[in-house]
């Protein structure tokens, strides 16, 4: 083997190990996990090749100080799993918590969010 056939070989194999690394991380490496909690807004199955569920919970706000109005947050997530997402269409309009993974990038066949649900820790009624 000539020193230049060399070269391309390895350099051939560093860029494929470069490359590699970048996807796994920004794809498939876990940045967060946690629990968030709220009440189902919405969950739909959506997509064009490939169907994923999709939902929103909204989260109870905090009374501002200086405005008196009330803030809600909402958090929008991908579901991983089939019997996840059932569950929850079962319960839809209930208090969740939600066990969730954050990736820094979204995969077509893992849904349209970067923080994928993967578990429901909790299901109970609102509050009044």
């Amino acid at each position: 083997m000539t020193i230049g056939k060399k070269i391309i070989a390895y350099s051939t194999i560093v860029v494929v190990l470069i490359l590699s690394i970048v996807i796994y991380y920004r794809y498939y490496f876990v940045f967060g996990e946690g629990v968030k909690a709220g009440e189902l807004n919405y969950i739909v199955k959506k997509g064009y090749l490939f169907k994923t569920y999709e939902g929103k919970i909204i989260q109870v706000g905090l009374k501002s100080r200086t405005t008196g109005n009330v803030q809600s947050n909402e958090f929008e997530f991908s579901v991983g799993n089939e019997e996840v997402a059932d569950k929850m269409m079962a319960n839809s309009g209930k208090m969740f918590e939600l066990h969730y993974k954050e990736y820094k990038g979204a995969l077509p066949w893992r849904g349209f969010k970067a923080y994928v649900v993967d578990s429901i820790v909790s299901i109970r009624e609102p509050l009044p």
